[in-house]
């Protein structure tokens, strides 16, 4: 049975010695996508490029490695806290087992130690975080149930410190892994198959991003007398050949882009790879859209992708508006002391005021007064129109490395971004939030088209991707780009997610002019 129309099937063979190369003949007879036939592995791909372990091997070995640890942890801690408030016995060890072994079961309900979602995404931290609550609920339901005396210092102290312990490694574990990937290491073999165009730019964003883990080593096209992309990948095969040339180049990944596998060919597609071991991911198209925003719907027999618009207001906002609250008020208590501290060494080190106050645009085109700490020379803004043939941004920014308008001590506030902090009252007014787009000046709002004006759908913030991705580093379209990554798919959970790296970006100092 054909899984394509006879337009899709490649011409019969000729002695083309060009299409004969791309064809790349298959270590044996072919067999058909509906065939019951199993496909048999004739070219076996021992490892991974700088490993002893195939990447499967290595998956299997990261998943087992994160739940030993997580129950090391949750087992240890809780245990050693009740040991210290309420002294050493036999009562102690067994709430602080059970409660760390019901951490652990309360983590795997929510799928954090699923293949699929450790090593990339934020599932597996949102699955720590979603169990720490199961596990508060649970306890409080057994200690009425039971009519027992459940101890607080669990629910007040351990619980929050094995959330925070077990996100803490995952992220280490996590880096380490991103670090073997940028290296070659622990990567799925991948073959991309579609039309030419949507192979291009699909395979120009994986291979953008190493820490994802897909390594491109085949291409399957519709046709094999069209020439193929540029993308210094072979083209191993037609449509028609995916299972086969699956089995023969030994691919851990199948990725479909573009519309020409759609339907009924889709579904036998994913049929047959059930047949190889090989995973099936389909990229839909729907550039810079995920997480919350997007759902599967099954409708009438069919998978309908609902994207939901992006959100400006609602109860979503409001909570996100209590946190950055919240967060703020308590940020600006314990930063009191060096805030006084550095606004006492920038007036002392250079004449002018501590604070620089700067119009920038926020939510919905509205401007306010953003402040920071005065990091240049007073007349800073005057002397930058006889510096603009010496710029070094692209776009509408302005940076140079060496800029001689800052001072000595604002090299080290911005390198390290303490200049931003009396961005906090900014936050406290209403004007920003501490996580969003970067808060651009109205000279730059001026020349934004259509789709760059969406960043200012959500407040600025005081960090945010473009802040963990590089900051100042970044070219103009590539923080655009993050700003409207951001924008169309914040949630609390990202927030924190960005939070968290922006400490470790803030202390290094990289990327900070």
């Amino acid at each position: 049975m054909s899984l394509i129309d006879d337009r899709d099937v490649p011409p019969p063979r000729t002695a083309d010695t060009a299409t004969e190369e791309r064809r790349r003949p298959a270590a044996g007879p072919r067999v058909s996508w509906a065939s019951s036939q199993p496909f048999i592995r004739r070219v076996r791909r021992s490892a991974t490029a700088g490993s002893g372990l195939s990447w499967r091997e290595q998956q299997t070995a990261y998943q087992w490695s994160t739940m030993a640890r997580d129950l090391l942890l949750c087992l240890s801690i809780p245990t050693a806290l009740l040991f210290v408030m309420h002294g050493v016995s036999l009562l102690q060890l067994g709430w602080g087992a059970s409660i760390g072994l019901l951490f652990v079961v309360m983590v795997g309900v929510e799928r954090g130690y699923e293949r699929a979602n450790l090593g990339d995404g934020p599932l597996e931290f949102q699955a720590v975080l979603r169990a720490g609550v199961l596990t508060a609920a649970t306890l409080a339901l057994f200690a009425v149930g039971f009519d027992a005396e459940v101890p607080r210092t669990v629910v007040f102290g351990a619980l929050p410190l094995m959330m925070g312990a077990l996100a803490g490694a995952r992220h280490l574990n996590r880096r380490g892994l991103h670090r073997r990937r940028s290296g070659g290491e622990a990567m799925r073999r991948t073959l991309v198959v579609g039309d030419v165009a949507a192979i291009d730019r699909l395979v120009a964003d994986l291979r953008a991003a190493p820490q994802h883990g897909y390594q491109i080593a085949g291409l399957c096209v519709p046709a094999l007398a069209v020439p193929g992309p540029e993308v210094g990948v072979p083209v191993l095969g037609s449509l028609s050949d995916i299972p086969q040339v699956v089995v023969d180049g030994d691919f851990d990944v199948v990725i479909v882009a573009g519309s020409d596998l759609t339907g009924q060919a889709l579904r036998r597609l994913s049929w047959a790879l059930e047949r190889t071991g090989a995973s099936l991911v389909v990229a839909p198209g729907l550039v810079e859209v995920f997480g919350p925003r997007v759902m599967l719907e099954p409708t009438a027999g069919l998978s309908l992708i609902h994207v939901r618009r992006a959100e400006s207001r609602g109860p979503r906002v409001t909570l996100k508006r209590m946190f950055d609250l919240g967060s703020a008020v308590g940020a600006l208590v314990v930063l009191t002391p060096v805030l006084l501290v550095v606004a006492v060494v920038v007036r002392v080190t250079s004449p002018g005021p501590a604070l620089f106050h700067q119009t920038r645009v926020g939510k919905g085109g509205r401007t306010f007064t953003m402040l920071k700490f005065r990091s240049m020379v007073v007349d800073a803004e005057a002397q930058q129109a006889g510096l603009r043939l010496d710029n070094q941004a692209d776009g509408p920014l302005f940076k140079l490395d060496d800029d001689p308008r800052v001072t000595r001590v604002g090299r080290f506030l911005r390198k390290h971004s303490i200049d931003e902090l009396p961005q906090l009252l900014n936050v406290l007014r209403g004007e920003m939030a501490l996580v969003g787009p970067r808060p651009p000046l109205p000279h730059e709002v001026a020349q934004y088209g259509d789709s760059v004006g969406r960043r200012l759908l959500v407040k600025p913030g005081l960090t945010g991707l473009w802040q963990i991705s590089g900051r100042t580093d970044l070219p103009w379209k590539e923080a655009v780009k993050l700003d409207l990554r951001y924008v169309e798919n914040w949630s609390i959970a990202l927030d924190l997610m960005i939070m968290w790296k922006t400490v470790n970006v803030v202390v290094s100092g990289r990327g900070g002019r």
